[in-house]
């Protein structure tokens, strides 16, 4: 559970070590949002616990629709306890509408929104940087044996951070622990674990591609928007809210549920974008530089805070 409870950051026992998107989005809300505005609300992020009879209340939901947890948004009764409720992406909403039956009355969609990137230019020549930095179970398996391959061929480089601890659940790492050692046995590969975020975002400065054979239907995505927004390329499937929050502008291809099929879907389109890189490497500039100062604009901080605010003042 996170929330903010008049302005103030509130977690319980089980997310007081976590500092993952859900948690980054509260802490920037705290920092944009009109702090007299937001006395009066008690936004709550995902997870419902105690409910503040004196406060105005948002549901912010960043969980899939079918998490035990959303389960009594299905019952309009329970609904009432909330002024509003915020999903993240049209997908998201659009499945919670058809899966729970929430009507489009009581829900808006806000996207998230990130600390912005400064305007420079990144060099595409040489050693080419790829990185993975979300959780292990979101696609890092398919991931590692398509990188081995492609080193045969391109001169490529893999950062990986990685890891529950970003949660507070270290122990959910042990089933990965192969996985880590493989990569940090790669002569061409890092294994950073867990970092802070403007940790990773320092290296997302310096990296060209963030490669994400994603698994997990994503409501949205920080890891992302941030790699975007910094002025990295994308190669990923067609999964889930991927699409939506990345308009399109990505090296995206078709999703498939059979591990060995995806793998070969994500080599493919990897391998052409690798080989476009070096083959092109002013032409990648261009396109990835435009490509971040699109996504700035779109997802910083000073436009998505403009909707919150106004979301908080109609019930004012």
């Amino acid at each position: 559970m996170t929330e903010i409870v008049a302005g103030e950051y509130i977690t319980n026992e089980s997310s007081k070590n976590a500092m993952g998107g859900t948690e980054l989005m509260a802490h920037r809300m705290i920092k944009y949002l009109d702090p007299e505005l937001l006395k009066d609300f008690q936004i709550i992020h995902s997870r419902v616990r105690e409910l503040r009879p004196d406060l105005k209340k948002i549901l912010v939901c960043h969980d899939l629709h079918n998490d035990p947890e959303v389960g009594k948004l299905a019952e309009p009764e329970y609904r009432k306890n909330f002024d509003k409720i915020v999903f993240v992406s049209n997908w998201q909403a659009q499945m919670y509408n058809a899966s729970l039956g929430i009507p489009y009355d009581e829900f808006v969609v806000i996207p998230n929104a990130i600390e912005p990137f400064e305007d420079v230019e990144k060099d595409f020549s040489g050693t080419i940087k790829l990185i993975y930095h979300t959780t292990p179970h979101r696609g890092l398996e398919l991931l590692v044996p398509a990188f081995k391959e492609l080193s045969k061929n391109f001169d490529i480089h893999l950062d990986v951070f990685s890891s529950f601890k970003m949660y507070g659940w270290e122990q959910r790492d042990q089933p990965y622990e192969k996985l880590f050692d493989t990569i940090r046995s790669l002569p061409n590969a890092t294994y950073h674990g867990y970092q802070p975020n403007d940790v990773i975002r320092e290296k997302l400065k310096e990296t060209h591609i963030f490669a994400y054979p994603c698994i997990w239907p994503e409501t949205s995505c920080l890891a992302a928007i941030e790699a975007l927004c910094a002025g990295n390329l994308m190669v990923h499937p067609n999964l889930a809210a991927l699409p939506e929050t990345c308009e399109h502008g990505t090296m995206m291809y078709q999703f498939n549920e059979d591990p060995n099929k995806h793998i070969r879907q994500f080599f493919v389109s990897l391998h052409g974008t690798l080989e476009a890189i070096k083959n092109q490497p002013d032409i990648a500039k261009t396109v990835a530089l435009n490509g971040k100062r699109h996504y700035n604009n779109v997802y910083k901080w000073d436009n998505i805070a403009s909707r919150w605010n106004a979301l908080l003042r109609s019930f004012l």
